[in-house]
């Protein structure tokens, strides 16, 4: 390496530092005499300006002061307290959901169940009905099992159980005496008067066959074979519902079929999260299939109308069945008095079956927007779904629950088009959902201020995700939204643990999700049934003194349950509108009354009926804080 050539420098040489220094006085006594002749010239100019300026006149700014609008900052101090306690322990609801797994890692075995709630023996309690799979045929022993697979004689049955409500959070198991200790791979469940005889007649989804229990008198009977609505032992049903399509005043059933499945098939293929143990497989591994629409002739028969109807969607390419359908929602999306679909799938785009009013659907989802996401253009894992009313202008909302990674969708339309953008970012329901895996999903008013919330509950498929995925756990806390109105920073404001409770905090598997009013103080409460364990029952404590009005529907003219029936409530210069329809969420089923949260008016002059035969009504309301009932035909037309 050589040395760098050295430059000169004044240390070097005492009369160049010399000549520097004596230059230096040069320059600073030219410059300080150059500044005192500029200062003599600038000073009188100076005066002068500074005598101009203080004699000119002010003028005042004709601006008009811009008024910004009021941003409503939202933090933990502006939610009000909303407890959801655990009181299923104390409720007396013992129930543990079997889910049949036994090593194999089966799909169906994390995909279960729902819940699903009803008045069974017209007493006016709310009372609980809790789905349960079962071991799987070909194994008599099962994940902690004791007895010897070979012993099948030792293996126990787990049934359906259905609590019976008291109004005051006790339940008591009436499974047996009712007729609902029912043994299947059951998934979901749907709730319906669908004989028009004024009690709630239930329908199960399965693993298989499904089964029609039709009530007499609280106690139910297996009428599926002679209504026609079993489907086939190969198909895999999710969520179903009741509705009327034709308006004719009998109540239709929808069931949602999932992929193609079975046994063979799924141990064919090799599914794995780390390389070396099997893992449950995604939907992507397994064709598709169609669901089923029946049409209640009347005298207790329904006919398979699936493909005559128009919901049977192929793929565009190949012509296979596209369809994996986990959540349904009817509901009327144009507004012309028709219920319409819509059906959340699973990695393939979503379904909005729009009624055509003879009969038919046509599947309108791409052009609606609700098909895929919208901000990457791929179809997502939707599970749960639910629909509202959710502003007072009317915008309708869809929200989906959606897979790990993945955010819950927030569909809204203005209710003069049927034109859905996804609102789930800006309102502030998306950020926070993609932590979480989302099956069931419902909106409600929690604390009765008139506006509606979301509750999503949560959890995982595979036990051991964290290893793979450190943001992911097998369980998960559900997830509470408060809406805050529009005027806020966020409209949707993830309810904080300090503000709900230490209780809805526990993280667990969560899978079906409804709400219904367990003890009768006019708020909502809260059921999430779970994959392989117990339920959680929440009972409501909020304690904002906020007032209500509940509302019972009975139609006459139309479906007896008045599922589909919109009744509105005009407060002053505000629209709140609540639809009768227990289908909502993931495998479930919530109560048919309906609750509108008043906050702190006090009174309440009339609400306005449209019934799904599309007649109107106009009630007179003489006080709140109660139930009602109103029947149809003897309101003000």
């Amino acid at each position: 390496m050589t040395d760098s050539p050295k430059l000169p420098s004044s240390l070097d040489n005492p009369s160049v530092a010399d000549e520097d220094v004596e230059n230096d006085a040069v320059i600073g006594s030219a410059l300080r005499g150059s500044m005192i002749v500029l200062a003599a010239v600038c000073l009188p100019v100076g005066v002068v300006l500074a005598y101009l300026s203080l004699s000119k006149p002010i003028e005042e700014s004709t601006e008009t002061a811009v008024t910004l609008p009021e941003v409503r900052q939202v933090n933990e101090a502006t939610i009000p307290s909303l407890l959801l306690s655990d009181v299923t322990e104390e409720s007396g609801i013992d129930f543990s959901h079997e889910s049949g797994r036994y090593g194999e890692r089966l799909l169906p075995e994390t995909m279960g169940s729902g819940v699903a709630v009803l008045d069974f023996n017209g007493d006016g309690h709310e009372d609980v009905l809790l789905v349960n799979s079962q071991r799987w045929p070909w194994e008599a022993g099962g994940e902690g099992n004791d007895s010897d697979a070979s012993e099948s004689s030792a293996t126990p049955t787990t049934t359906c159980k259905l609590f019976a409500g008291d109004g005051k959070f006790r339940f008591t198991d009436v499974s047996q005496q009712a007729g609902l200790d029912v043994a299947l791979y059951g998934m979901g469940a749907a709730v319906g008067d669908f004989d028009n005889d004024g009690d709630s007649d239930v329908f199960l989804s399965a693993v298989g066959k499904n089964r029609l229990l039709r009530n007499d008198d609280g106690k139910f009977v297996d009428v599926t074979d002679q209504a026609g609505v079993s489907g086939t032992e190969e198909a895999w049903s999710t969520s179903c519902g009741f509705f009327d399509y034709d308006n004719d005043g009998l109540l239709d059933l929808f069931v949602c079929n999932y992929v193609s499945w079975s046994k063979d098939e799924d141990l064919s293929q090799e599914f794995t999260l780390d390389g070396v143990n099997r893992a449950y497989g995604p939907p992507r591994a397994f064709a598709g299939s169609f669901s089923y629409l029946y049409h209640n002739e009347g005298g207790g028969v329904f006919t398979d109308v699936s493909e005559l109807s128009g919901i049977q969607v192929r793929n565009d390419d190949t012509e296979v069945p596209l369809g994996k359908a986990m959540g349904v929602a009817p509901v009327d999306v144009n507004s012309d008095g028709w219920m319409d679909l819509v059906v959340a799938n699973d990695t393939v785009r979503n379904f909005l079956f729009q009624n055509n009013k003879d009969g038919t659907f046509t599947e309108v989802g791409r052009l609606s927007g609700i098909a895929f996401d919208r901000s990457t253009g791929n179809a997502r894992g939707a599970m749960g779904i639910d629909t509202a009313s959710f502003r007072d202008d009317g915008t309708l909302a869809i929200g989906i629950g959606n897979f790990a990674n993945e955010p819950s969708a927030l569909y809204m339309a203005r209710p003069d088009r049927v034109q859905f953008i996804d609102a789930a970012m800006y309102t502030g329901l998306g950020p926070p959902t993609r932590k979480g895996l989302t099956f069931g999903l419902f909106f409600f008013d929690v604390d009765l201020d008139s506006r509606l919330d979301v509750l999503g509950a949560n959890g995982h498929l595979e036990e051991h995700i964290a290893k793979t995925q450190a943001s992911q756990q097998y369980k998960q806390p559900p997830q509470l939204f408060w809406n805050a109105g529009r005027d806020a920073q966020n409209e949707l404001v993830l309810v904080p643990q300090s503000s709900v409770g230490d209780d809805f905090y526990s993280p667990i598997v969560g899978r079906g999700a409804a709400y219904a009013d367990f003890d009768e103080d006019g708020d909502l409460d809260v059921v999430i049934s779970t994959s392989h364990g117990k339920p959680v029952v929440f009972r409501n404590d909020q304690a904002t003194g906020h007032h209500f009005l509940r509302v019972r529907l009975v139609g006459t003219q139309c479906n007896r349950d008045a599922i589909g029936a919109i009744a509105t409530l005009t407060l002053d210069e505000r629209s709140i509108a609540r639809m009768v329809m227990p289908t909502r969420s993931y495998l479930s089923q919530c109560e048919s009354t309906l609750t509108f949260g008043l906050g702190e008016r006090a009174n309440v002059d009339t609400l306005q009926v449209r019934w799904p035969d599309g007649s109107e009504e106009e009630f007179a309301i003489d006080a709140i804080d109660r139930v009602i009932t109103l029947t149809q035909g003897q309101g003000k037309p």
